[in-house]
């Protein structure tokens, strides 16, 4: 056995591989210039044969690569290759390649390019006389002069290790030792057979036993055997009617669930048109109590009305028998004012010669009268006055109320015959005014008629905008109960949403949405309101039967906020942070996801899931980086042979999962709690909610304030034009009265 190959590389001044060979199988002398690498090269050989480098420490490891320019060498080998045509080594190859590799953590040994520890390669090389105990296999510079300088006794010692005597004495004590233990051994053993021995007539007494119990043994467990495979095909067969059944009942549980979730989906309809009944039922119930004091109302209002006409046909009928009456009474008046005028003429001319008499019969009667008087009074002045001055004095007292009275008679006299010139003017202009009042009062007439006419057409359209009114309040009302129906499905909805995902997920959405209402209310940061796009859940759609599976793959990354870049997150974070929000977010941005294209298996046992996802294609990166290495697969079977296949994530309808590990995860997975489906009743009770809002607020409430606004114009006028008519009713009474009452005292 000789060495017939040295490979070397990474070895101290060794940085590429260094292939030395071939060597001679007796004596080989290697020649080169100082620092050519001819002692690295004797250090390689021993690095590997030698037990001198066996116990290296990391620094000394580090030591021994190669340091120079360029790249740092982290691993370096010395590779040995042996002819072992002679089978010194106890291998039956006629080439031995023995590798030792070093690097910083690593101390690695390779016989045949095989990896075998240290204890096997000191073994094989003591088997091929490389002993431990003999290291001069190896003679170093300087060794030999060291050898022939040394003392006897160090020569001898070393005479000794290189003939091998110290192995043989050591070996000698071990074998001595060995001996001894041998001994006590045998000796345990002699007194062990002898206990056999006896043992031995015991069992031959037992042996018989032992064979009538082997028969009956034998017996007992061929009747346990056919026992037991009898209970094993009764158990086989019904093990197939449980598999069978379970199948059934599989495809029965399917159904029931399919069915379950039917009449869930029946129950939760029955219930919603339950609370729209509930609340129709309160809107026409307040619509009956509405429309009953509405009737009230109108039955007061008519009885008002039905008064009224019947006061005013009463009045009129009054007034018409009164008007007849006066005219008749007027008509008799004029008839025999002209008698009498026609008396007057005739008989003024008697009245004033009477009148003449009289007023003369009357002044001769007060002459007559003042005579007597006078005379009475002369006749007792005698006895009344007492002197001349006295009676003079009042006589002109006398004179002077004479003269008094006699003035005030003529003021009187001139005042009569004033009043009768002031009333044979009035009589003329009476006569006009009562022809000019005559027309005024048709002209009247008309208008009335005319402000009736358009009083009772205001007064229908009054009555026609009222009823519209009342009924759009109805409406308005029912659709109010609608509304607050809406918001309560919806409330019950994302309550049911919180319960089913966790409320730091929630909150953190919530507070998502506060920030980004602040930077609307402020103005601010446009482009981060643009470029955040949601929740993964709201930007795509599937069908019902996908939802399990998908919310199985995707967890809680269905509540990833979507944005356009990290910077838009990063803005986010920050105003989120300033706010003290609560809840938990996590951003997909669009601009650092890599995605890369997957092949998939063409299988009809298989479809990739994110073919079913109806999405923007401006997330198409954020709905790959989620969904896009998960397989659909139509049993558990398939997923585990697509999964070990294909290396990808595999999932069935029922939510089972395979994961491209290895791993399975599964069980039962109550639909009911379906966040989708939660998702998607939240978006059309949203939306629901808005229409229900804008019709609301511009189609209803727009229409009642306009009729609002059109009654109020209209109870105006209708005000003005009864008050206009009850002025020019009590107007042309006032007129006619006038008219007859001027006419009788003319």
């Amino acid at each position: 056995m000789y060495i017939k190959q040295v490979i070397i590389q990474g070895f101290r001044s060794y940085r590429d591989q260094t292939v030395v060979d071939p060597f001679s199988p007796k004596h080989n002398v290697i020649v080169g210039r100082n620092g050519s690498g001819k002692s690295n090269f004797f250090y390689a050989i021993q690095f590997v044969l030698s037990d001198e480098f066996s116990h290296l420490r990391p620094e000394q490891r580090l030591a021994l690569l190669h340091e120079g320019t360029g790249p740092r060498v982290i691993s370096a080998f010395v590779e040995i290759i042996f002819d072992n045509s002679d089978n010194r080594l106890p291998i039956d190859k006629e080439e031995v390649s023995l590798r030792r590799v070093i690097g910083a953590k690593k101390d690695q040994y390779f016989l045949d390019k095989k990896m075998v520890t240290k204890n096997d390669v000191m073994n094989l090389l003591e088997s091929a006389g490389f002993s431990r105990s003999n290291p001069y296999y190896i003679v170093k510079q300087g060794k030999i002069n060291q050898m022939a300088t040394a003392p006897d006794s160090q020569r001898l010692k070393l005479l000794r290790e290189v003939a091998g005597t110290r192995v043989y004495d050591e070996r000698k004590e071990e074998s001595i030792s060995l001996m001894k233990e041998t001994e006590g051994k045998r000796e345990k053993i002699n007194e062990l057979l002898k206990y056999i021995e006896e043992r031995l007539h015991t069992l031959e007494d037992e042996k018989e036993e032992l064979a009538q119990y082997q028969k009956w043994d034998k017996l007992r467990r061929a009747l346990e055997y056919t026992i037991y495979n009898q209970e094993l095909n009764e158990t086989r067969a019904k093990l197939d009617e449980l598999s069978t059944k379970r199948e059934t009942c599989g495809d029965k549980s399917r159904q029931l669930r399919d069915a379950q979730q039917d009449a869930r989906d029946k129950v939760e309809e029955t219930e919603r048109v339950v609370r729209e009944l509930k609340a129709k039922v309160a809107a026409m119930k307040e619509e009956k109590e509405q429309l009953s004091s509405e009737r009230q109302e109108q039955i007061k209002q008519r009885t008002k009305l039905e008064l009224k006409a019947k006061d005013l046909q009463d009045e009129l009928a009054g007034n018409s028998e009164q008007r007849k009456r006066l005219l008749k009474e007027r008509q008799k008046l004029l008839e025999k004012i002209e008698e009498k005028q026609k008396e007057l003429q005739e008989t003024e001319p008697k009245f004033n010669t009477v009148k003449e008499r009289e007023e003369k019969g009357i002044a001769r009667l007060a002459q007559a009268t003042q005579e007597r008087t006078d005379l009475y009074a002369k006749q007792g002045r005698g006895s009344q006055f007492t002197s001349k001055e006295e009676r003079d004095k009042w006589i002109k007292k006398e004179l002077k109320s004479l003269d008094q009275a006699i003035n005030d008679k003529k003021r009187q006299i001139a005042a009569i015959h004033k009043d009768l010139e002031d009333t044979e003017a009035n009589k003329e202009k009476n006569v006009e005014q009562y022809n000019k009042l005559d027309q005024d009062l048709n002209e009247v007439k008309t208008r009335v008629e005319e402000l009736d006419k358009k009083y009772y057409e205001v007064k229908n359209r009054k009555d026609e905008l009222q009823s519209e009114r009342n009924y759009l309040w109805r409406e308005e009302n029912a659709e109010q109960q609608a509304l607050a129906a809406k918001r309560e499905d919806l409330e019950k909805k994302q309550q049911l949403l919180r319960a089913a995902t966790g409320k730091a997920i929630l909150n953190g959405i919530d507070s998502i949405n506060k920030v980004l209402e602040h930077f609307r209310r402020k103005g601010i940061n446009q482009h981060v309101i643009n470029g955040y796009h949601g929740i993964v859940m709201n930007n795509f759609e599937c069908e019902p039967a996908f939802y399990t599976c998908v919310e199985v793959t995707a967890g809680t990354r269905l509540f990833y906020h979507i944005v356009e870049t990290d910077e838009v997150s990063t803005k986010i974070l920050m105003e989120f942070n300033k706010m003290n929000l609560p809840g938990e977010v996590t951003f997909l941005p669009l601009s650092k996801l890599d995605v890369r294209d997957t092949a998939y298996p063409e299988t009809n046992d298989a479809i990739p899931m994110i073919s079913k996802l109806r999405y923007s294609t401006n997330f198409d990166k954020a709905f790959k980086h989620v969904f896009g290495k998960t397989l659909i697969c139509r049993s558990m079977e398939v997923s585990t042979q697509l999964a070990r296949a294909f290396t990808m994530d595999c999932i069935t309808l029922e939510g089972d999962q395979v994961s491209s590990r290895g791993a399975l995860t599964g069980g039962y997975y109550d639909t009911r709690k379906s966040r989708l489906e939660l998702q998607k009743d939240m978006r059309r009770a949203e939306e629901e909610l808005s229409e229900l809002e804008a019709k609301l607020n511009e189609n209803l409430r727009r229409n009642i304030e306009h009729i609002l606004q059109h009654i109020s114009h209209t109870h105006t006028h209708t005000h003005t034009h009864t008050h206009t008519q009850f002025v020019v009713m009590y107007v042309c009474l006032w007129m006619f009265r006038y008219m007859c009452t001027r006419s009788v005292i003319t």
